[in-house]
């Protein structure tokens, strides 16, 4: 069985390099639509920026590598909030179910919305504004795991996608696929690959793109409605391949199955996007009695660091905290995640608050 993991893991490596080969098309960077396919809600995995795919478990894995959903072991709910460039009213809410189905697997639902507040509405006669919009967009994503061996995971999810700008709107399904293999003397080393946000075009449509043309002079009694439709956009495609390995400080003072009392986690991942720069990341995670876990990571990508040419909005830090704790031998484990991540100026930088409750 381990064989035919591991040739499992060599197929997909061969697969992920393929498409790497053929899907960084940067001519096309930032011609991509549904870009909240590409912010992560959780505060865990976002205080490492997301760099923990080889490793992440419960319901934040639908967000990172679906196959971490396998790793709920009964019934695992979060809550999360996010202040996206603090200062301009963008938030992220989020919720999610997991539930283990026995032998059969663990299933999930995802639910993240954005709001963007109210936006004063301005148009040619009235430049001062005459009114307010609310864009709002909504993510709904099911997925399903299962744990093949004790070394292998992998899962699959589905997510729709709906956007509404005014009285324009799109919609659209992208589907995703992962896969976790942990290995080791205490099954301390972790690899993972995931497919992330392959899915139909989408585009835009409603009456917002419909406008009174001339009227025509043989026909002096009424106006005529011209609509001009949109044009299509793809999801922003990506796929992570991440690495993880465990340091158990106090390994020769502990059994296999005890909770470690000082435990350091590296993180490498290396992910490729079909419609931006490639990402390289590295990171640290800190536990303690696994209790309070301490995180950081930076994520470089072409261009960081100087204003003239970087594409994206993150100084490429990021940090978190975790403060958990199990209420009794079987009671719920619940946990508080906080992460912040710097952003280049006007915006003050993301931050993200997660409650969960693990059984």
């Amino acid at each position: 069985m381990k064989q035919n993991s591991i040739k499992s893991i060599v197929a997909l490596c061969a697969i992920g390099i393929s498409f790497s080969a053929v899907a960084g098309n940067k001519d096309r960077s930032g011609q991509s639509g549904a870009p909240e396919l590409m912010i992560n809600p959780w505060a865990r995995s976002t205080g490492v920026f997301g760099l923990n795919a080889s490793h992440i478990g419960g319901v934040e894995a639908m967000k990172t590598n679906i196959a971490g959903l396998a790793q709920t072991s009964s019934t695992d709910i979060g809550v999360s909030r996010g202040m996206y460039l603090s200062g301009t009213n963008i938030n992220i809410n989020n919720l999610a179910v997991g539930l283990k189905l026995g032998e059969a697997g663990v299933v999930g639902i995802n639910l993240m919305s954005m709001n963007f507040g109210d936006i004063t509405s301005t148009s040619y006669f009235e430049p001062e504004g005459d009114g307010v919009y609310r864009p709002q967009f909504l993510n709904i994503q099911l997925g399903y795991a299962k744990q093949f061996s004790s070394h292998v995971n992998a899962g699959a999810a589905m997510t729709y996608v709906s956007e509404q700008v005014g009285n324009i709107g799109a919609l659209g399904v992208a589907f995703e696929g992962g896969i976790q293999y942990v290995t080791g003397k205490r099954d301390n080393f972790h690899f993972g690959i995931t497919l992330r946000n392959l899915g139909s075009n989408m585009r835009f449509s409603g009456t917002g793109f419909s406008v009174n043309a001339d009227k025509p002079q043989s026909s002096p009694t009424f106006a005529v409605s011209q609509t001009y439709p949109a044009d299509k956009f793809s999801m922003p495609t990506y796929l992570n391949f991440g690495a993880a390995y465990d340091f158990y400080l106090d390994e020769n003072h502990l059994k296999k199955d005890s909770v470690p009392v000082h435990k350091l986690t590296a993180i490498a991942n290396f992910q490729s996007n079909s419609f931006n720069n490639d990402y390289l990341g590295l990171g640290m995670e800190y536990a303690f009695k696994e209790m309070i876990i301490l995180r950081a990571g930076y994520r470089y990508e072409k261009g960081i660091g100087n204003i003239e040419k970087t594409t994206t909005m993150y100084s490429g830090v990021a940090m978190g905290l975790t403060a958990q704790k199990r209420f009794g031998e079987s009671g719920p484990l619940v946990a508080i995640d906080y992460s912040f991540r710097p952003t280049q100026r006007p915006a003050n930088g993301v931050h993200m608050m997660s409650l969960r409750f693990t059984r």
